[in-house]
């Protein structure tokens, strides 16, 4: 039988930059599960995302980081992009928002370059953890330990490395939200 999460509310926190297939794919997976689903960023109005280095398509904010609190949500989604994360991990609303999932035990998905925003909330301290290979350094220094695999769950914390894990990290995210 297929996870259901009927009646969660998902945050996605995302900005400008954001790699698009990062946001799109997980968004429909959660979304397909019966979840309801909110675009948190740092500004109203839309984010630019990208193709990699190309702009692609804007997505329409339901809420600012400032005004969303997590206590409203049932789990967060973290999409990469190298600009999106950097934007996020220097804002502090964006920052507060992501830690208080951590410190209420509600189950994170991250990927590619979005553990940068994790790092700066100083949540992957003692957590085995995954990313884009070049974030290992960063992830290391932060105090967690970095392995290269598709898809990791630690605890409420799931990541994984690039657009090519997205079948196996939307089924696990999936799952993981259903069970909390």
């Amino acid at each position: 039988m297929a996870a259901t999460l009927q009646g969660k509310r998902i945050a996605f926190l995302a900005a400008d930059g954001v790699e698009e297939v990062e946001y799109v794919q997980p968004r429909e997976a959660v979304e397909n599960a019966g979840a309801t689903v909110e675009l948190v960023s740092l500004k109203p109005g839309s984010i630019q995302s990208f193709n990699h280095l190309d702009q692609s398509k804007t997505y329409d904010v339901d809420v600012t980081a400032d005004k969303a609190d997590a206590a409203g949500y049932d789990a967060l989604v973290l999409p990469g992009g190298v600009a999106n994360p950097d934007f996020l991990r220097s804002d502090p609303d964006a920052v507060r928002f992501v830690k208080a999932f951590f410190e209420a035990g509600k189950p994170v998905g991250v990927i590619c370059h979005g553990p940068w925003t994790l790092i700066e909330a100083d949540v992957v301290r003692g957590r085995k953890i995954t990313s884009w290979p070049s974030l290992r350094t960063d992830l290391t220094n932060a105090g967690a330990t970095w392995v290269d695999e598709e898809c990791v769950t630690d605890g409420n914390l799931t990541s994984s490395r690039n657009p090519d894990d997205l079948p196996a990290f939307c089924a696990q995210i999936t799952k993981s939200f259903a069970t909390s």
